[in-house]
C-alpha cells in the first residue's frame, strides 16, 4: 500500500468513526404549543399547518383553544401531526379525571402531564408529599386507561424545603410505574442541578423532555412567582445558548427519552423562534 492510498484509507476511517460517534439524532422533533400560544388564538388549524410546514411532526398540547377532542384529532391528522402528550392542570386530577382520560384517547395522547402544582397545595406542610399522593392516584387511573401520567418541573422544585429538594421528594414518593417525569432541561439548569445526575440515579424515568435554552443563568427565587418564565430575558432559541445539548442527549437512552419538545416561554417572534430551534435540533448529532 503506497502512502497516498494509506492516507486515503485513514481519512475514510476517521470520517466513518466520527459518523459512528455522532450517529444518533432526534427522529421526530416536537414543540410545546405553549410557545406559540399567542399565535394559536387565531386560526388554530392554520397554525398547525404552519408548524408542520417547518418540519415538526409532534406537538404537545397546552389547551386546544376551545376545540373539541374530535376537532383537534381531525386537524392533527390533516397536517400529518401527532400529539403524544398534553398538559393538564392540577385541579383536573380529581372528579374531572375520567373525562380528561376519555378525551385524551380521542386526540391520541399517550401521556398526560401536570405542569404545575397549585400554590395552595405545594406551600402546605407536607404539600409535596400530598401532591405525590394525588399523582399516584391519577397515575393509577390513567394507567388503567392505557395512558401514562407524568409531571413537569419548573425551577422551584430544586430549592430546598426543610433540607430536601421537592423534586427528590416527588421521585421518592411517586410510584415510577404510575408517575413518570417530563424533565424541563432549562428549568433544572436554572435550579442549579445537573440533569445527568438524575438520569443516572433514575434511569428510564424521563420519557419526555422540554428543550429550551438560556444565554445565561438567571436569578430566581424559590417562590415560583416569575410568571412561568415570561419575564426572563435570558431565554433563547435552542442551540443559541449555553446548554450543552450534545452532552445531554448523548444520555437519552439512559434517561429513557422518547419525545423532545421545543419550548420558549416568551419568544418575541414565536414562529421564527420555533423554526430556529427546529433547524438546530434537526441537524444535531450526538
Amino acid at each position: 500500500m503506497d502512502r497516498r492510498t494509506f492516507l486515503g484509507t485513514m481519512t475514510a476511517a476517521t470520517i466513518l468513526s466520527r459518523q459512528m460517534i455522532w450517529a444518533h439524532k432526534i427522529d421526530k422533533v416536537g414543540v410545546q404549543l405553549y410557545t406559540v400560544r399567542s399565535e394559536m388564538k387565531d386560526d388554530f388549524d392554520g397554525k398547525l399547518a404552519k408548524i408542520a410546514a417547518i418540519g415538526y411532526r409532534e406537538v404537545e398540547f397546552a389547551g386546544a383553544n376551545g376545540h373539541t377532542p374530535q376537532e383537534s384529532r381531525a386537524m392533527l391528522d390533516k397536517h400529518g401531526l401527532t400529539a403524544p402528550s398534553a398538559h393538564v392542570d392540577y385541579k383536573s386530577l380529581g372528579e374531572k379525571w375520567p373525562k380528561v382520560l376519555d378525551d385524551a384517547h380521542v386526540v391520541g395522547h399517550q401521556y398526560l402531564v401536570n405542569p404545575y402544582i397549585d400554590d395552595d397545595v405545594r406551600k402546605q406542610p407536607d404539600g409535596w408529599k400530598r401532591a405525590a399522593e394525588t399523582f399516584n392516584r391519577a397515575g393509577e387511573a390513567s394507567q388503567k386507561a392505557g395512558i401514562q401520567f407524568a409531571y413537569h418541573n419548573h425551577w422551584f422544585e430544586f430549592a430546598p424545603v426543610n433540607g430536601q429538594l421537592p423534586y427528590d421528594i416527588l421521585l421518592k414518593e411517586c410510584d415510577p410505574r404510575l408517575v413518570q417525569m417530563e424533565l424541563d432541561l432549562c428549568w433544572i439548569t436554572v435550579g442549579g442541578q445537573d440533569p445527568l445526575k438524575y438520569f443516572k440515579q433514575y434511569p428510564g424515568r424521563f420519557p419526555l423532555v422540554h428543550v429550551k435554552d438560556l444565554t445565561a443563568i438567571p436569578k430566581v427565587d424559590a417562590s415560583g412567582g416569575q410568571n412561568f418564565g415570561d419575564s426572563l430575558p435570558e431565554m433563547t432559541e435552542v442551540g443559541g445558548g449555553i446548554i450543552d445539548w450534545k452532552k445531554l442527549f448523548s444520555h437519552s437512552e439512559e434517561a429513557g427519552i422518547k419525545h423532545y419538545f421545543v419550548e420558549h416561554d416568551h419568544p418575541k417572534a414565536p414562529f421564527e423562534s420555533i423554526r430556529k430551534s427546529y433547524e438546530y435540533l434537526a441537524t444535531l448529532r450526538f
